[in-house]
């Protein structure tokens, strides 16, 4: 019989390719074969599949979030346990960043005995297949942009001190943005989140000026930040907006199921918190001018006969139409809205200083995150929005009058995929 290794470089060959028959044979030689050492076999690569990618861009919560849109929840665990048996073998310095990850993905190891095993429950075949998609989907994934050197390479402590009181004033954000998507009163959410958005954007500034005087002044950063389907242009089309609102740029991954977000710290900041809440608050909105959009239309609690499938097809369509447009028109309107709060902020801070210094140094900073995107995305696209139904962009403009601040028309703005 073929070593371990051997029957694992077959059943990847296999799994990879598009006959399921020779894949489930070349399973069944693994699941036969010598169970110790097909298990280190299979950890060993994952490890060193794992540890390759931190080179290539990838972090521990990108992985686990494309795990989790393309394995089995069982998958996704597994890799979670590689995840943490490959933080042992790391040969150099680990940022804290790294680790908070690892922490926030609860990855946890306990040894190399049995670890498979471990995950069976009972059903090692399905393990295995778990452990070999696992596989295939590491040694697959694509290089991307590099936002953090990777563990082992240079640390990555923050240059400048963040300005006195940040951690409070994020506290208040969060708490004011919580409020906002629980109230049922458009009027006290629009309020909250207004105060949300100015609180942030002062911030935004302290830290401009005080980064402005650093010996060694910040560069811009990145995250990435998850647009799952349904509806992945609309919500990448929100990133996009509040990004814009905070003197960051966003580019859509559309393949890989996220938007990549770059700006500086304090604004980097301020898009993870506001974007979260808004897309709460559009969720809620839209759901509840789909429920009134079917009631006005006398949908509600109506008997279906003849042409069933025909009509439910059909409503589908609508809906889908509906959903996508409202979405799309909430962005907008809202990207709009938090660009004239971030801009009156400035203007008032410019006047209460009285020295023509602010505008510059934010000017400066968004011309360093352009250059910034030119760098890692040179290939950028733009995508035209279709609005596939009136009556979902007219609600949901009307949605984003009441959740946020008060602005002119939308700008129609591009959802820019990128790679």
């Amino acid at each position: 019989m073929p070593d371990a290794e051997q029957l694992l470089a077959d059943a990847l060959a296999a799994a990879r390719g598009t006959d399921v028959r020779q894949a489930e044979r070349a399973l069944d030689r693994l699941v036969v074969g010598d169970g110790p050492a097909v298990d280190g076999a299979l950890l060993a690569r994952l490890v060193r599949g794992v540890g390759r990618l931190w080179r290539r861009g990838w972090q521990p919560v990108d992985l686990d979030r494309i795990a989790s849109r393309r394995l089995a929840p069982r998958g996704v665990r597994l890799l979670r346990d590689v995840l943490a048996a490959q933080r042992r073998e790391q040969p150099g310095a680990v940022p804290q960043w790294f680790d908070d990850q690892l922490a926030e993905l609860d990855a946890r190891f306990a040894g190399d005995a049995g670890w498979l095993d471990r995950r069976a429950e009972g059903d090692r075949i399905t393990a295995l297949r778990d452990a070999v998609d696992a596989l295939v989907l590491v040694e697959g994934l694509p290089p991307i942009a590099v936002l953090r050197p990777p563990p082992g390479g240079a640390a990555t402590t923050p240059r400048v001190a963040a300005p006195a009181g940040a951690s409070r004033m994020l506290d208040r954000v969060r708490a004011l943005l919580a409020k906002a998507e629980s109230t049922t009163f458009p009027a006290e959410a629009e309020a909250l989140t207004g105060k949300a958005q100015e609180l942030m954007a002062r911030h935004s500034i302290d830290a401009a000026l005080l980064d402005a005087t650093a010996e060694r002044p910040d560069q811009p950063a990145g995250v990435r930040l998850g647009t799952d389907a349904p509806y992945a242009a609309a919500k990448a089309l929100l990133i996009q907006e509040v990004a814009a609102a905070n003197r960051c740029e966003s580019v859509w991954s559309d393949d890989l199921g996220f938007a990549t977000v770059l700006g500086f710290p304090a604004d980097l900041a301020a898009v993870e918190l506001l974007h979260t809440s808004l897309l709460v608050q559009a969720t809620t909105a839209m759901l509840r001018g789909r429920a009134e959009r079917r009631t006005g239309s006398g949908q509600v609690g109506r008997r279906i006969g003849s042409g069933q499938a025909e009509r439910r097809a059909d409503g589908g369509r609508r809906t889908r139409g509906y959903d996508e447009s409202f979405l799309n028109a909430f962005a907008l309107r809202i990207g709009e809205r938090l660009r004239t709060a971030t801009a009156t902020a400035d203007r008032e801070a410019a006047e209460e200083r009285g020295d023509g210094r602010l505008l510059p140094v934010l000017a400066a900073r968004s011309d360093a995150v352009r250059e910034r995107v030119d760098q890692l995305f040179p290939g950028v696209t733009r995508h035209r929005l279709q609005v596939r139904d009136a009556e979902g962009w007219a609600s949901g403009t009307s949605a984003a009058d009441r959740a946020s601040l008060d602005a002119g028309a939308p700008a129609r703005r591009a959802v820019r995929p990128g790679h």
